[in-house]
C-alpha cells in the first residue's frame, strides 16, 4: 500500500473504521433485539461477559494484542489467553444455559449467538487492521 496516494490510503482506512463501527453496531442491535422481540431481558446477562472480554487484553497484554495469536512463553500472555478464552466461553454458555433452563426461546438464543459471532468478527478485524505498518489505532 506504500505506492497509493495519501488521500486514497486515508479513504481506505476510513472505510475500515466504518466497517468496524457497522459490525459493532450490528452486534449491539442483535443483542437488544434478542431481548426486545421476545419481551424477556434475561439475555442481557451476556453483556457482562462482553464487558469482561477485553479486560485481560487491556491489563495484561499491553499494546501487543497480536501476541494472543502467537506462541509465547510469557506467563502474562498465557494468563491473558486463559482469561479471554474463559470470557468467550461464558459468552456462549450464558445463553445456552438460559435456553436449557427454559428462560429464553430458540429465537432469542439464535440472536444472542449471532450477536456473539458478529462481535468476534469485529474483534478479529480490529486485530487484523492493527497489524498494518502505517496505520494503528489501538
Amino acid at each position: 500500500m506504500g505506492d497509493l496516494p495519501g488521500h486514497l490510503r486515508t479513504c481506505l482506512h476510513t472505510g475500515k473504521l466504518a466497517l468496524l463501527a457497522i459490525l459493532v453496531s450490528g452486534g449491539i442491535v442483535l443483542q437488544i433485539l434478542a431481548c426486545a422481540l421476545y419481551n424477556n431481558w434475561w439475555p442481557m446477562l451476556t453483556v457482562i461477559m462482553y464487558v469482561l472480554l477485553p479486560m485481560p487484553l487491556l491489563f495484561f497484554s499491553g499494546s501487543d494484542a497480536s501476541s494472543l495469536l502467537s506462541e509465547s512463553d510469557s506467563g502474562w500472555v498465557n494468563a491473558t489467553k486463559f482469561l479471554t478464552g474463559a470470557s468467550a466461553v461464558g459468552s456462549i454458555a450464558i445463553p445456552a444455559i438460559l435456553k436449557h433452563a427454559g428462560v429464553i426461546g430458540w429465537g432469542a438464543l439464535a440472536m444472542e449467538l449471532s450477536s456473539y459471532f458478529v462481535f468476534v468478527l469485529a474483534i478479529m478485524c480490529c486485530i487484523g487492521m492493527n497489524d498494518d505498518d502505517d496505520y494503528s489505532f489501538l
